[in-house]
């Protein structure tokens, strides 16, 4: 986005007049008027030398020095040519004077304002003005006009237009100036609803020609995502009264906010001029160093933190900007007549209203510590971002989650850690604001450190957001999907302390896992993930896959776990796909799915799926007979467990889950069995929101669906269908159908003790009602299930039912049973077929 306010403007020596709409051009003024600027070009360059180096101004005191130097040079200028107030003349900077951000070698950008005078007199003054500087090869970028000519440009130009909202009064007729400053001003608010579709389009087509600072080698400070001209953007934005100068970032976030960081592109830029010796916006990597010292921030790498830092702080802020004034434009034609968004509830506590997600009214963050990570799953669930309003709500009065995590709170990590791209925009949004470092507190040696190796090309945070998007691809192919997207998150954990890091992450891990409320062996496994997370793909692809020797020390590594042998596997394939082009690809897979080949034929075999034994109570409950349906609380206000036992007859486990979902019950876990001819089936089961239904509404509900007076396929379909229609019409592109997934589904057949029966373990994203859908469809099938062990981890869920598939035709009821399966659980979204036009 270029600021020239001027649209015609010329540099150099050239037809003043003519900028007037006057004739030809006129030669300079009489001799001595148009002496160079020589005073102003040497004190220049005396504040650039700074003398000693006791004496050498710092970036901040070098531009507000050249400010005012600027300006004394111009008022004192402007007085002996007779700019004076009410003469109808005005000399007005924009660009970096105006901003009074006045760098080394920034272009001196002025307009000559006249009332409408003589075009022999403005072509006088405008000469003696500007040939001073231009003989003292001063870098000018000029115009004359009137008030109404520079409005008329600004009217047709929005570059010229964005340049002159910085406009600032320097010498001669305030009024005058006051009359465009206010002009321009007035005109902007009153037609930024015509001009904001062009404003974001002109923005987008720069971030595109200039990458993001954040993540780029050589980044350009002035115009690339991130960089100055966002700044300017917001403060557009701010001008036209559609968002705050500031939204979303105040001085207590990390870094400092978007105040700081502005000021650190400005020194970073500062230094840039003054290593160059001449203007320039993109920083290259042989003036790095020298920058970083001159800053006292470091090396390096040093600097390409800071800058990092700053370039996200103002990459989120101008999201959050530009998302607030779209949604503050008053609407056109017929979207005026629609009625007030409501607010929709997608989980405890929390609402989607005015496409964001926000708190709902009866929501109390300072007593709901499982909040802030349940406002990001719904977030990412819903492909939503979450208002600024309600991530300052929760930095202000989110309470600290104290150790161990209720249970709750761990599963909507879980959930938005396995939500794939979705999950990037909630973990930014929480990191920048500070909320993401009260989750995680060793978060903060990572964020924004820039990587070593050039190979990479995110920072490391940003590298373990990518890689537990990667991993959320792969949950599907492991036992432990929670355990597969943590260790995804925390495997780099432990850089930027000194020491190895996989040695130091381990020890972080395990400090991590037991403050989330992991059970002590899945710390361990969590632990060694983080510590071995290297193991395959070096020892893969540095020694002979041959030698029997390299095989076993991968096992002794592991302690022949092969739960964590094929965690390993699926963190090497999403380290790998995180780290940049090139990194996984054919060779480096065979090899490492080789190795893991071996390592298994070494080791012992697996455990088998066993059922969860039947709780004595309950197995007397089953002998008494009849349907009995209790609800108790569980571990934490969010969460219970809802037990049934009912007569065993085919269609109890459909109907029962049914009701569940039905009534907003998310099944996190269930143990389904039979004693004495009656089912005993416990859930465990979190509400969506709000309080669960009392267990005599669900044994109601139950009755009225064994009795067949209640649908509950037709009616889950119905509400499925209406949360997918719920997407918000004004961003179709952004809407995720509710049967896709990120991960393919995986089934594997296991051998049970018992002749005539199979072990299916199932693999897959979740779905509204899905263990209802799954029971149904073995029903339809004609097969019993025996008992079931179920849970949901996350989006994923992985579970076991032991299934009859006897008969004369056991493959072909293996596979009757896949294809029913497979009907109704979500499966990855069908690639869109290329453009062959």
């Amino acid at each position: 986005m270029h600021s020239d306010p001027k649209g015609s403007g010329t540099r150099g020596p050239g037809p003043a007049a003519s900028a007037a709409g006057s004739g030809p051009p006129v030669s300079p003024g009489p001799a001595g008027s148009g002496t160079a600027a020589t005073d102003l070009a040497r004190a220049r360059t005396q504040l650039l030398a700074g003398g000693t180096r006791n004496r050498r101004l710092d970036a901040p005191a070098l531009r507000h020095a050249l400010v005012d130097l600027h300006e004394f040079w111009l008022v004192t200028k402007g007085t002996e040519l007779g700019i004076k107030p009410d003469c109808g003349f005005a000399i007005v900077a924009v660009g970096g004077l105006g901003r009074r951000e006045m760098l080394p070698y920034s272009d001196l950008d002025l307009v000559l304002l006249h009332d409408d005078m003589d075009p022999a007199v403005v072509s006088r003054v405008a000469d003696r003005l500007w040939y001073p500087l231009w003989d003292a090869h001063i870098k000018l970028d000029h115009s004359v006009r009137t008030v109404p000519q520079a409005l008329q440009v600004a009217a047709s130009d929005l570059t010229a237009a964005l340049g002159m909202l910085e406009a600032r009064h320097i010498a001669g007729d305030l009024e005058l100036s006051n009359l465009l400053i206010g002009g321009v001003r007035r005109q902007w608010r009153t037609g930024i609803r015509s001009r904001f579709d062009e404003l974001i389009a002109l923005t987008e087509a720069r971030w595109e020609r200039s990458g993001q600072i954040a993540h780029r080698a050589e980044p350009d400070l002035k115009s690339g995502r991130g960089g100055l001209r966002d700044v300017q953007l917001l403060n557009a934005l701010s001008v036209a009264q559609l968002t705050d100068g500031m939204p979303g970032l105040g001085p207590d976030v990390p870094g400092g906010g978007l105040a700081a960081a502005h000021r650190r592109l400005l020194d970073v830029r500062t230094e840039l001029h003054r290593v160059a010796g001449r203007a320039r916006d993109q920083l290259r990597a042989q003036d790095a160093d020298e920058i970083g010292a001159a800053l006292r921030i470091g090396d390096r790498f040093d600097l390409a933190r800071v800058l990092t830092e700053a370039a996200r702080t103002v990459s989120y802020s101008v999201e959050v900007g530009v998302r607030t004034a779209g949604n503050s434009l008053p609407r056109k034609g017929l979207s005026r007549l629609r009625r007030v968004p409501v607010r929709r509830p997608l989980d405890e506590g929390v609402v989607e209203h005015g496409g964001e997600v926000t708190l709902a009214r009866d929501a109390h963050p300072r007593k709901d510590p499982g909040l802030i990570t349940r406002v990001a799953a719904a977030a990412a669930q819903h492909d939503l971002p979450i208002s600024a309003s309600t991530l300052g709500r929760l930095a202000d009065s989110a309470p600290e989650l104290r150790e161990p995590w209720p249970r709750t709170a761990l599963n909507d990590l879980l959930v938005l850690l396995g939500s794939g791209t979705r999950a990037i925009d909630p973990i930014e949004a929480l990191d920048r604001t500070g909320l993401w470092g009260r989750l995680l507190p060793e978060w903060g040696a990572v964020r924004d450190l820039p990587p070593r190796d050039a190979v990479h090309t995110w920072t490391v945070d940003r590298h373990l957001v990518e890689t537990a998007v990667y991993a959320g691809g792969l949950t599907t192919r492991v036992a432990r999907p929670d355990l597969l997207v943590l260790g995804a998150l925390l495997h780099d954990i432990g850089k930027g302390r000194g020491g190895d890091h996989s040695v130091v992450g381990a020890e972080l891990a395990t400090q991590i896992g037991r403050r989330m409320g992991l059970w002590p062996s899945d710390v361990a496994v969590l632990s060694a993930l983080v510590r071995h997370h290297l193991l395959l793909p070096h020892t893969a692809t540095r020694r002979d896959l041959d030698d029997p020797a390299t095989v076993e020390s991968v096992v002794e590594a592991i302690g022949g776990d092969p739960v964590l042998l094929e965690l390993l596997h699926a963190l090497a394939e999403a380290d790998s796909l995180a780290t940049g082009p090139g990194v996984w690809g054919d060779w480096k897979a065979a090899l490492i799915r080789e190795l893991v080949r071996r390592c298994r034929l070494v080791m012992a075999g697996e455990e088998l799926p066993r059922p969860d034994p039947i709780d004595p109570q309950l197995a007397e409950q089953a002998e008494q007979g009849g349907i009995h349906v209790e609800l108790q609380p569980g571990e934490n206000p969010h969460a219970y467990t809802v037990t049934v036992v009912a007569p065993d007859e085919p269609g109890l486990l459909s109907d029962a889950a049914g009701v569940l979902a039905l009534h907003g019950l998310r099944v996190l876990s269930a143990s389904v069995g039979s004693h004495a001819g009656s089912a005993v089936n416990s859930f465990a089961v979190a509400p969506l929101f709000g309080a669960p239904p009392p267990a005599g509404l669900l044994r109601q509900e139950l009755i009225r669906a064994r009795a067949g007076d209640l649908d509950l396929l037709a009616t889950l379909d119905a509400k499925e269908q209406a949360a997918r229609e719920a997407q918000l019409p004004e961003r179709p592109e952004r809407a995720v159908p509710g049967t896709y997934a990120q991960a393919p589904p995986h089934l594997i057949w296991i051998d049970a003790p018992e002749p005539g029966q199979a072990i299916l373990e199932l693999r897959a994203e979740d779905r509204l009602g899905m263990l209802c859908r799954l029971a149904d469809a073995f029903e339809r099938c004609g097969t019993d299930v025996r008992w079931a062990r179920v849970s949901t981890l996350g989006r994923t869920v992985v579970d076991a039912f032991c299934i009859d598939v006897g008969g004369s035709d056991t493959r072909g009821n293996r596979e009757r049973v896949e294809r029913a399966v497979l009907a109704v659980v979500p499966a990855p979204e069908p690639k869109k077929p290329e453009d062959t036009g």
